[in-house]
């Protein structure tokens, strides 16, 4: 009765060993992103930028003979699933994680990952907190929201030439960052905050909020929580043909706001990192990316890519998919030539230098507006 029962486990232990092998060819890395809610077309469209950046990597060779092999969690843009997402993570053995959307769920998978000894670079993650902490396995291919705010302040001050202007927030940890650093800068510069309160995401009708901060008088209504929220406040706002500028920050800047406002969208304004169209190093990228995948790359895909990029060139670079021993290899990154520009990190992971410009909806898409030059002088985006 002994050797049947070895006989009959025998193909399972050969395809658990065919399995284990498998495993050991590939190099884990993990994409935290939101795949359910209200951001699954954001998080959805960076995990694609990390699979094609995979795909391109293992097509030159791979990394130390090895596959890299994308492992996606879905986060929701929640805390709790942040953690969970992150446990799993760490459970599979990912070399690195790169990815993310929500700062709210970045916070706590960074806790998580940073107990576990596991790199984390994110990718459009921008409250300042997540760089701040002291941790040693965080890194950022974007710049921050106290880089963003003040850009916006300096935007509304010294190009719309505003001496009033309201600040909507969704109070989540990205949208209440952003506007806390963007209140700041603009009380620095001498602007008048008439309006500086929040919202609740996810509402259907924001009309008694834009119709009480209009009659305050502001020049500008900057909204810094996402984009659902952002095309609804266009399209009330036109409805009641409220006269204030809107503009948003970065976490506006998504089709979605277009597709909800329809016409109304038109005018709309937001401070952005530079869009994939506008990167001089990322056109083939945005070739490639809409012909695999059918539709244009969404904001944050470059810094995705880059990320997934950065991680592969860190693990061959140590040598090894150790985790502590890629902490140390991305802590030497420097003149990094990605999609995005040129990367360095500083000591505290973050990029040493940040890109901000303004984009404009314009016929129903995203079109360059104007950025700061070097002389400190506004420009148009070419």
């Amino acid at each position: 009765m002994i050797k049947p029962i070895l006989y009959a486990a025998l193909p399972l232990l050969l395809a658990v060993g065919a399995a284990s092998a498998s495993a050991a060819d590939t190099i884990k890395i993990g994409v935290p992103v939101p795949l359910s809610g209200p951001y699954a077309a954001a998080g959805t469209d960076i995990l694609n930028a990390a699979k094609l950046a995979a795909d391109d990597i293992n097509a030159s060779g791979g990394v130390l003979g090895k596959k890299i092999d994308i492992m996606a969690e879905d986060d929701g843009c929640d805390a709790q699933m942040g953690v969970q997402a992150a446990q799993k993570m760490i459970d599979g053995g990912v070399a690195v994680v790169a990815g993310g959307y929500c700062s709210g769920a970045g916070l706590p998978e960074l806790i998580a990952l940073h107990r576990a000894g596991v790199p984390f670079i994110l990718d459009a993650q921008t409250n300042p907190k997540l760089t701040s902490m002291g941790f040693n396995n965080v890194f950022r291919t974007i710049g921050r929201d106290d880089e963003q705010g003040p850009f916006a302040a300096k935007f509304m001050s010294g190009y719309l030439h505003a001496k009033k202007v309201a600040v909507i927030n969704d109070n989540t940890v990205y949208s209440k960052g952003l506007a806390d650093n963007t209140v700041s800068a603009l009380k620095k510069d001498g602007v008048d905050v008439v309006y500086d309160d929040s919202v609740t995401p996810g509402q259907m009708d924001y009309s008694a909020v834009l119709s009480h901060v209009a009659s305050l008088d502001p020049q500008v209504i900057d909204y810094t929580g996402y984009f659902a929220e952002a095309g609804l406040m266009a399209k009330e706002a036109a409805a009641l043909h409220l006269k204030p500028q809107l503009m948003g920050g970065d976490a506006t800047q998504d089709p979605t706001l277009i597709k909800t406002a329809g016409a109304a969208a038109n005018g709309w304004i937001c401070t952005t990192a530079p869009l994939p169209q506008f990167l001089t190093g990322a056109k083939q990228f945005v070739t490639d990316f809409t012909k695999k995948y059918g539709t244009a790359p969404g904001p944050y895909s470059p810094y995705e890519y880059d990320a997934i990029e950065i991680a592969a060139k860190a693990v061959k670079d140590a040598g090894s998919t150790d985790p502590s021993k890629v902490i140390a290899s991305l802590h030497t990154i420097k003149d990094y030539k990605g999609l995005t520009g040129n990367i360095t990190f500083n000591s505290a992971g973050d990029r040493t230098v940040a890109v901000y410009i303004t984009v404009i909806v314009k016929d129903q898409a995203f079109a360059p507006y104007v950025k700061l030059n070097a002389a400190g002088q506004w420009v148009p985006v070419q």
